[in-house]
């Protein structure tokens, strides 16, 4: 294996000189440095990254850790990870959780132990100790997507504001005439899908339209589970004239079920949703929905994220936490009336 040594004797100049040539923060002549740069061209010579931020304190490399890239979300997020952190030469490793804490505890510390500058978390669950643990052993952490209440002011934020944009979303419906509106809930464990239910509760009542426990469907097995709920729902004596998901994939399942069952769609039942991912416009009908600038949520939190590297590079320490909420859009299409 090439080393430092071999490029020197070929340049004929000492180890030092060729660390010096690479490092660029001392004077070599030109002529040394054309030297040693063609003999690192010969021997195919690449420095030791993990020695160089052994020495330098970082590797500008940062983590994304999210629960599945799969799902339809997070590919638009991680290209506004990749795209910012390309411009400002770091590099990011995937981490694919699965949902399951110990991978996620595994990745952690497979990371920290690779000198990696920071964490940028998605998959983030109530009790992710280890997740919060980052922050306070000094690591520089920001959450995307979910987050619950008891981390706002103490880790950094970079997601959307889940109860102003479904309360717009229903009322939207309500203006649009609807007065039995269904909601497809998602894992109630997960903040988010909490605050779009308050959301949703806050539009009814604010419109004095009774809550109706009857009409709310709570996701059991994934998002297939909402199939037969569907058409529970719409078979029963509760049969709502218009129905809003709060994902897109509960959605796509919902629109199946509908179609199967003969119903129309939107003159029988509207169907509104969250997420605006790419199927969504494609479906039949296209589906209005909540549109997320997931793309940009992944640029706001790599610049935060480095932001927070070289502030505690000049600082010692990591800068105050900020929160971050961007504007979501209504995104109107055929499937509402």
């Amino acid at each position: 294996m090439t080393n430092i040594k071999v490029v020197a004797e070929l340049a004929g100049v000492s180890a030092t000189t060729v660390s010096r040539v690479l490092s660029g923060k001392s004077y070599v002549s030109d002529d040394t440095r054309m030297r040693v740069m063609d003999a690192i061209q010969k021997t195919g010579y690449s420095p030791n990254v993990m020695a160089k931020g052994l020495k330098m304190g970082r590797t500008n490399t940062i983590v994304l850790m999210l629960p599945d890239i799969q799902n339809l979300i997070f590919p638009m997020i991680t290209r506004g990870v990749e795209d910012a952190a390309r411009q400002k030469n770091y590099t990011v490793i995937l981490c694919n959780t699965d949902e399951n804490s110990g991978v996620e505890k595994d990745y952690i510390s497979t990371m920290k132990s690779r000198l990696v500058d920071g964490f940028i978390v998605g998959s983030m669950l109530p009790n992710s100790i280890h997740i919060r643990n980052l922050r306070t052993e000094g690591f520089p952490l920001v959450l995307i997507n979910r987050f619950y209440a008891k981390d706002e002011g103490k880790i950094d934020i970079v997601a959307i504001d889940n109860f102003k944009a479904a309360y717009n979303a229903v009322r939207y419906l309500i203006g649009s005439g609807h007065k039995k509106i269904a909601l497809a809930l998602g894992r109630e464990n997960l903040y988010l899908y909490n605050e779009r239910h308050r959301g949703y509760r806050a539009a009814l009542e604010d419109h004095n339209i009774p809550y109706n426990e009857n009409l709310v469907m709570r996701e059991a097995t994934g998002s297939s589970s909402f199939y037969s709920m569907t058409q529970a729902l719409m078979n029963s004596e509760n049969r709502p004239d218009a129905i809003f998901a709060t994902s897109d994939p509960k959605a796509f399942v919902i629109l199946h079920a509908l179609h199967e069952m003969g119903i129309r769609i939107p003159k029988d039942v509207s169907v509104l949703s969250f997420d605006n991912v790419t199927l969504s416009g494609m479906v039949e009908p296209p589906l209005s929905t909540v549109a997320q600038p997931f793309y940009d949520i992944g640029v706001r939190a790599t610049n935060n994220l480095i932001h927070q590297i070289q502030y505690k590079d000049e600082k010692g320490v990591l800068p105050q936490p900020l929160k971050e909420l961007l504007e979501t859009d209504l995104i109107i299409r055929a499937s509402t009336r």
